[in-house]
């Protein structure tokens, strides 16, 4: 991709993308694997609106996770299942 990058690692204080606020509503669902469109359908607050249409126009996934707990990070460094992945179609 013109970024130079296989994939966008967002880290967070939260473990992923949800379906709405899990700090305002217990009742959130977290996403394992949601799309670009499905984000933006959705409204779906993943990153600053430019960065997140800089990785959907070059198709460069995010890995949304939460940074707090240790291992995450090697977790996901090392490609292994962790918070949410966002993803092109």
């Amino acid at each position: 991709s013109e970024m130079g990058a296989d994939v966008i690692l967002k880290a967070t204080q939260v473990d992923g993308v949800y379906d709405s606020d899990p700090h305002k509503n217990p009742d959130a669902k977290r996403y394992e694997t949601v799309t670009f469109q499905q984000c933006l359908s959705q409204r779906l607050n993943v990153m600053d609106a430019s960065a997140f249409s800089l990785c959907m126009d070059n198709n460069v996934p995010i890995i949304v996770f939460d940074l707090g707990p240790h291992g995450n990070l090697s977790h996901a460094l090392r490609g292994l299942p962790i918070g949410t992945l966002v993803h092109g179609e």
